[in-house]
């Protein structure tokens, strides 16, 4: 059975392959809150508008000191083109081998134009400063989400801060 993540628990540090070619952990994000949102499709009109959304309210992230990720399982060069076309000031993730997804639970059966197929269902996670799971959101609805993220890690931080 494959390992996947569960709330309050520390979830694995594995490689990550982000746009930049760069490859990176969740560890290296520790000491900060950390979204992972996971999309079907890059350049899809709901994929964008989400990263657009978590776009526009950048700042609002960076001042609760928090670290932004998109996922999908587009390859590195689409996810670069969306990321530089969208201008999203944020890194994108590739997960080309489904190791993330996997890890995270969010390939799901979908129906699409009358077909069954496997597919990215709209998640989000939350992880905290010591990199356990404090929150996820599945079967995500674009619109109002990443205010409702922007709200939990508030939350979040009065709870460390405590």
């Amino acid at each position: 059975m494959t390992q996947t993540v569960a709330a309050g628990k520390k979830i694995p540090d594995i490689e990550l392959h982000i746009t930049g070619d760069r490859r990176v952990r969740p560890g290296d994000y520790l000491g900060k809150p950390l979204v992972i949102y996971f999309y079907p499709r890059a350049s899809t009109p709901g994929c964008t508008q989400e990263g657009r959304d978590f776009s526009a309210a950048i700042n609002k992230f960076r001042r609760q000191s928090c670290v932004i990720l998109g996922a999908s399982r587009d390859s590195l060069k689409r996810q670069e083109n969306f990321k530089a076309k969208q201008e999203f000031p944020f890194e994108l993730i590739s997960d080309t081998d489904e190791e993330l997804c996997n890890l995270f639970d969010v390939i799901k059966m979908k129906n699409m134009y009358g077909k069954q197929v496997m597919g990215i269902e709209r998640s989000t996670f939350l992880i905290d400063r010591d990199g356990r799971l404090f929150q996820e959101w599945r079967k995500v609805k674009v619109k109002g989400h990443a205010d409702e993220v922007l709200e939990a890690v508030k939350t979040l931080n009065k709870t460390f801060n405590q």
